[in-house]
């Protein structure tokens, strides 16, 4: 079959309004472009158009992120993009027991569903049951508790912040870590409670700093009643405003590591 992202986008559309629940794959996430139109303006918008008369149950598989020496055109981090978008859910999951259990989820729903997956998560133990279960979309969790700072860390970041914040718990600072697993439908509710019991925050993500759903996060925190909880102003630890490099010294350095979480958030702490 020709590895066409228009053609997998729009197959998976088309099964999904005859009745089926397709689970279709984007071999690259920054391929995900080329299927925009089947994306964004029609299977996030038939279920709204049909007056709530036909439902497109598809998920998109989709790899994303740097670490793998696959360059700019194979290396991009686009879920801001997507939560954008009305009608589409974002699915984010961290590790091999929230993946399995988002994915079955999100095969279940009635609304399409992009299911980012990052490379280098791929390689992941964890325990998984053998027992049927499900992890509901739109509910984050509390990887670590703490009460120093609260941590939103998303997809590859969360494994970076959980061995910072062991770090930084030798030093005294107890930092706690929320992942929010689903960025739509975000679970705003759980990091509002989590600041008013910190009083300080730090988004941690690997896409473009600017644009990128970090601010999404920090917006929705300031516009609530956690923001008069705030002892400092909200921080952002994101990737650089350029294209993920080739070279590997390069593309280390384009994206937040454990080093910069741990700098950030003693700084956030003094």
């Amino acid at each position: 079959t020709p590895l066409s992202e228009s053609v997998i986008v729009g197959a998976a559309l088309g099964s999904a309004l005859t009745g089926m629940r397709p689970v279709a794959e984007i071999m690259f996430m920054d391929f995900i472009t080329i299927g925009m139109d089947q994306l964004i303006n029609q299977a996030a918008k038939i279920h709204y158009m049909y007056g709530g008369e036909a439902c497109v149950p598809m998920v998109l598989r989709t790899p994303e992120g740097s670490g793998t020496g696959a360059a700019a055109q194979h290396s991009q981090s686009l879920e801001g993009l997507l939560c954008h978008i009305p009608g589409l859910k974002v699915v984010m999951p961290s590790s091999p027991y929230d993946a399995l259990g988002l994915l079955k989820s999100s095969i279940r729903d009635n609304n399409p569903v992009v299911f980012v997956e990052h490379k280098l998560l791929y390689s992941r133990k964890g325990i998984v049951p053998e027992e049927e279960y499900l992890v509901p979309l739109g509910k984050s969790e509390v990887k670590r508790e703490g009460t120093d700072l609260t941590l939103v860390a998303l997809s590859v970041m969360v494994p970076r912040a959980l061995k910072a914040a062991d770090k930084l718990a030798q030093e005294g600072i107890s930092i706690e870590i929320i992942d929010p697993r689903t960025l739509v439908p975000l679970d705003s509710e759980a990091i509002i409670n989590s600041v008013k019991k910190t009083h300080r925050l730090l988004i941690v993500h690997e896409a473009c700093k600017r644009g990128g759903f970090g601010a999404e996060i920090l917006s929705q925190i300031e516009e609530s009643d956690a923001f008069d909880y705030l002892d400092v102003p909200i921080r952002r630890l994101a990737g650089s405003n350029i294209p993920i490099p080739y070279s590997p010294g390069l593309e280390k350095g384009a994206v937040p590591q454990e080093d910069d979480i741990l700098k950030t958030a003693r700084k956030l702490v003094e």
